[in-house]
């Protein structure tokens, strides 16, 4: 059963109830760019690719098995599912003073806050500021929604199996130095999952014969902070992939490794169901 959830935002993919503890959440591979996005952009459409995380939602849908996915369509162009409602940028929106720059985050300054401002080396992204209300349309609408999605089916996951695994799926560019990393796992300095998540995660990875790291230089982001309770039994973890595991040279289309990274992330899903319920897989 592939249920649709009842926004243009965002699929929930998957068993009506959940099957097993892991819940998975794809925040940034959206491209459902609306119409009156497009029409305010200063800088041409393609440009906005540098924001996705390109076709990774192919790979959770590829990866799902009895998983539930909740899937972002919206791009993130539109609005930044990993940051946090207050991460809002007066330079780009009416429903902020001009002047209110007090406690604005680090990524709000580099122009990547709840919408962004810039991507790359392009400049400015929008021809003019998005008028009052816009972003608390978008924060009521697709923000908001997406979240108490994720809250639902962990909720329904620890009820039903006593303890709940968020993996918050992204993909990245490929790192630069000798023998980079390949996969990034970020639970946010350990304050976001046991360890025994991360070591089944970086058993997983070695075994496939990729080479991957812990929290550099992707520690995790809102979605972690904001689901997380390991205390409680929710437990969240991010994944970076590197894009050429699973992309075409042009890094437009996927390539001759997605099924191969498909897999990896079905063996992952499988190793954190086993670290959750031990015995669980080999009872099925």
């Amino acid at each position: 059963m592939q249920p649709r959830a009842p926004f243009p935002s965002f699929d929930r993919l998957g068993p009506e109830h959940p099957a097993h503890p892991v819940i998975l959440s794809v925040p940034h591979g959206g491209r459902a760019y609306p119409q009156s996005l497009l029409d305010n952009l200063r800088v041409p459409a393609g440009q906005l690719r540098a924001l996705e995380d390109r076709h990774i939602d192919g790979v959770a849908q590829a990866a799902l098995g009895e998983s539930i996915a909740i899937v972002a369509r919206r791009p993130r162009a539109w609005i930044d599912l990993n940051r946090p409602e207050t991460d809002r940028d007066p330079l780009i929106d009416d429903g902020l003073s001009r002047h209110a720059t007090a406690q604005q985050s680090v990524k709000v300054r580099a122009g990547l806050g709840l919408v962004p401002r810039r991507v790359g080396g392009s400049g400015d992204l929008w021809q003019r500021r998005w008028p009052l209300g816009e972003i608390d349309a978008r924060i009521r609408g697709d923000h908001r929604p997406y979240h108490q999605a994720i809250a639902s089916a962990l909720d329904a996951a620890h009820r039903r199996f006593g303890i709940a695994v968020l993996l918050d799926l992204h993909s990245m560019p490929s790192l630069i130095g000798t023998a980079p990393a390949q996969i990034v796992i970020g639970d946010r300095y350990g304050r976001t999952a046991h360890p025994r998540f991360v070591a089944s995660i970086e058993a997983e990875i070695r075994a496939a014969g990729l080479r991957p790291a812990l929290n550099a230089p992707y520690a995790g982001g809102h979605v972690l902070d904001r689901h997380a309770a390991p205390k409680a039994g929710i437990h969240a973890i991010q994944l970076e992939l590197d894009r050429a595991l699973y992309l075409d040279a042009t890094h437009e289309e996927c390539g001759p490794g997605f099924d191969a990274c498909a897999g990896l992330v079905r063996s992952i899903i499988a190793a954190l169901i086993d670290a959750a319920c031990p015995g669980a897989i080999a009872a099925e």
